[in-house]
């Protein structure tokens, strides 16, 4: 079960932003994440909004659901037209799920043909879908490639084949390195997504997952701990103790393995999850999550933020598709970030950075109310010393298995 939206105030029916989402807009990288809440099997861990055909319902075609998301691409340009948001080329698209490969490639074409008709894409603007290695064949990424998409993200999640059962994940291991093939004869650039802490999983399986990997030679890697959400099969299975819950020993220790293996293999941390080649490959549109830019999320329970305003759509694609063919938006509910919320936001995304989070930003110095603070999180060894004296916080590797400690110190 997808998690519950949160509470928020009403979306108008037409979608209309206040005045003040336009506001420095021009400064601003414009995104575009297109949801497809499509999967063949539901993944016990899983609690994304997404639906398989059984679960579905009548109201709710695959088949139409690209024409249906071309509706919200054509309301968001009016709403941001008639909130005097600046017209901006879109600097990242990207496709999510679910599966999007799971669409016909000229429906995935079709979507990403209409933001491009209605925005415009910036020079060099990157493009990624993300793909199970069972949805994809040398033609449908080469056919990919040539509409325009330049970076294919694979959940490869393990390369243990109990691990992956624990997971329900359908893969073959074995076909990752083909899969990796094609897309590289299709000039795509590659990134995969591992997850470490499955219950079952030795520190040995993770090392074999991550060795499989690096084998890979990817462009960036995404390594993330398992969360047992509320509401999915893995949470009952746990409650009912058919599974231990993950260790956060256990997830520390594994942290640090990867660490050791993507760094040695080439991939440096660019954020605490997330391990890429060089500064290029580092994926510029959660980037621009985590820096605060603006982008319109299209597609049934999706988030979207301009200017300081966030909302989220209704999230069964049979309510998603009433709403947008009757003329409505499809936002559920949202919410204006007073500055004290949008500083809580800077912080709590930016201290995740390799780059780091400037404390005060242009002064190069520790506001006075943070020295103390900022005394105590070096002297535990959480953030890098020298970075701290010119205003900056930098997370040691320490300090990036205890990021959310540091987050608590700065924000009181």
């Amino acid at each position: 079960m997808s998690p519950a939206l949160p509470a928020g105030d009403p979306v108008p029916a037409d979608g209309s932003l206040p005045a003040s989402a336009a506001v420095g807009s021009a400064e601003r990288d414009f995104g575009v994440y297109l949801h497809v809440p499509f999967c063949r099997v539901r993944c016990g861990y899983c609690d994304f909004n997404t639906y398989t055909a059984t679960e579905l319902g009548g109201g709710a075609s695959q088949a139409q659901y690209a024409d249906t998301a071309l509706r919200e691409i054509d309301l968001a340009a009016d709403v941001l037209a008639r909130a005097g948001v600046a017209d901006r080329p879109v600097s990242t698209v990207f496709v999510g799920g679910g599966t999007p490969t799971l669409l016909p490639v000229a429906h995935l074409v079709a979507m990403l043909a209409h933001v491009h008709a209605t925005w415009d894409l910036a020079p060099g603007a990157e493009v990624t879908t993300e793909a199970n290695p069972d949805s994809v064949t040398p033609q449908s990424l080469a056919a990919l490639a040539e509409a325009g998409f330049t970076r294919v993200s694979f959940g490869m999640q393990s390369a243990v084949r109990h691990v992956l059962a624990t997971l329900d994940r359908t893969h073959d291991p074995e076909r990752l390195p083909d899969v990796v093939r094609w897309a590289r004869d299709a000039g795509l650039q590659v990134s995969v997504d591992l997850i470490y802490g499955t219950p079952g999983e030795s520190l040995a399986d993770w090392r074999t997952s991550l060795e499989a990997a690096v084998a890979l030679e990817p462009d960036h890697v995404s390594a993330y701990a398992l969360v047992v959400e509320p509401g999915t099969k893995m949470a009952t299975r746990v409650r009912r103790g058919e599974l231990p819950m993950p260790d956060d020993d256990d997830a520390a220790a594994k942290y640090e393995v990867a660490d050791d293996v993507l760094t040695r293999a080439g991939l440096s941390w660019y954020e605490v999850s997330n391990f890429a080649r060089t500064p290029d490959h580092a994926c510029r549109h959660n980037l621009a999550y985590w820096r605060g830019a603006d982008w319109w999320g299209i597609g049934p329970g999706a988030h979207s933020h301009v200017g300081g305003v966030r909302w989220w759509n209704v999230k069964h694609p049979r309510a998603y598709a009433q709403r947008l063919e009757q003329g409505m938006s499809p936002g559920a509910g949202r919410e204006v970030l007073d500055e004290d919320a949008r500083e809580l936001e800077r912080v709590m995304l930016g201290v995740r950075l390799a780059e780091g989070l400037e404390l005060a930003p242009g002064t190069g110095r520790v506001p006075e109310h943070r020295r103390e603070t900022v005394a105590g999180l070096i002297a535990e060894g959480l953030v890098d010393m020298t970075a701290a004296r010119e205003g900056r916080i930098v997370l040691t590797r320490r300090g990036r298995l205890l990021a959310d400690t540091v987050v608590r110190a700065l924000t009181d």
